[in-house]
C-alpha cells in the first residue's frame, strides 16, 4: 500500500479527470489497474473500513482507458451506521483531488419487467427514498438534473462499440440494510422506479451540488422482492455481480476511452 501523501502528490502533479466508485462485488475490477497507487480507507480518518462483504475499502490512482482515474474500490453505506457526511466523503475527496467527472456503479434489484439478472442500466434519474421530497440540492424554482446527458451518451456509445446491451432507467435508493417488502416494491413501481438499491442517489446529489458531472450504472443482480423466486440474500448479489465483472470492466474502459483527453 502507498501513503495518502504519495497519492495527493501524484494528483497535484497530474490531476485525475474521473472518479469511479465500484459497488458490491466489483472490487475485482481494480485488479485490472496495473501500476496503481493504492491507499487503504483505514489510513483516511474521513472514511474507515467498509463492513459489508464485497467492498474492499481501497482507493487507487491509475491510468485506465487512457484517462487518469481515481477508483474507490468499495463504498460506505448509511445502514452500516455511518453518518451521511461520511458516506459522502469519497465524493468530496474526489473533487478535492481534482476529479471533474463522477461515475458510480452499484448492484441493484430489477423492478421493470425487462431488468433481469445480468442487465445493465444507466441511470437517467433517481428517487431518493432516504429523504423523500427534501429538496436538499435544489433552490427555489430549480429542477435538479443529476445525470449528465453527455455522459449518458458516452455510455451508450461505449456499449454499442462493444455490442453490450445497455438500457436506461430510474433508480430508487432506500436506506437498507433489509431488502424491501413486496408492498414497498409495488409502491416503487407505481411511482416510476425501474430498479432499487441502497446507495448512489445521495452521493450523486452531493456531487452535483459540488459541480461535478455525474453518471451511474446499475448492474441488475436479482429481481426485486416479490418478483423473483425465493428470498433475496447478499451472497446471491455478490455471486451475480462476479459473473458481470468482466463485462462491466469492458464497458467502463470503453467509456473512459470515449471521453476527450484533458
Amino acid at each position: 500500500m502507498s501513503s495518502f501523501a504519495e497519492l495527493v502528490a501524484e494528483c497535484r502533479r497530474q490531476p485525475p479527470l474521473v472518479a469511479l466508485v465500484l459497488g458490491s462485488g466489483f472490487g475485482i475490477l481494480a485488479e485490472r489497474l496495473q501500476g496503481a497507487l493504492a491507499v487503504s480507507y483505514l489510513s483516511l480518518a474521513e472514511l474507515g473500513a467498509p463492513s459489508v462483504p464485497g467492498h474492499d475499502g481501497v482507493l487507487l490512482l491509475a491510468e485506465w482507458g487512457g484517462q487518469r482515474s481515481l477508483v474507490f474500490s468499495g463504498r460506505l453505506h448509511y445502514f452500516e451506521g455511518h453518518p451521511w457526511r461520511r458516506v459522502e466523503q469519497p465524493v468530496l475527496l474526489a473533487r478535492d483531488l481534482g476529479a471533474k467527472i463522477l461515475l458510480l456503479t452499484n448492484a441493484a434489484g430489477g423492478i421493470r419487467d425487462d431488468l433481469t439478472p445480468g442487465s445493465l442500466m444507466a441511470l437517467r434519474d433517481h428517487l431518493d427514498w432516504t429523504q423523500p421530497f427534501a429538496g436538499r440540492h435544489s433552490g427555489p424554482g430549480q429542477c435538479p438534473r443529476p445525470y449528465s446527458a453527455r455522459l449518458l451518451g458516452k455510455l451508450r456509445d461505449a456499449a454499442k462499440t462493444l455490442g453490450i446491451a445497455l438500457t436506461d432507467g430510474v433508480y430508487a435508493q432506500v436506506t437498507g440494510p433489509s431488502y424491501e417488502t413486496k408492498a414497498e416494491i409495488r409502491a416503487l413501481r407505481s411511482i416510476g422506479a425501474d430498479a432499487v438499491g441502497m446507495s448512489t442517489a445521495h452521493e450523486i446529489s452531493r456531487a452535483q451540488e459540488l459541480g461535478m458531472e455525474c453518471a451511474a450504472l446499475s448492474c441488475i443482480t436479482n429481481r426485486a422482492a416479490g418478483l423473483g423466486e425465493g428470498p433475496i440474500n447478499h451472497e446471491e448479489v455478490l455471486a451475480s455481480a462476479a459473473t458481470q465483472g468482466d463485462r462491466l470492466a469492458q464497458l467502463l474502459e470503453a467509456f473512459l476511452q470515449h471521453l476527450p483527453r484533458p
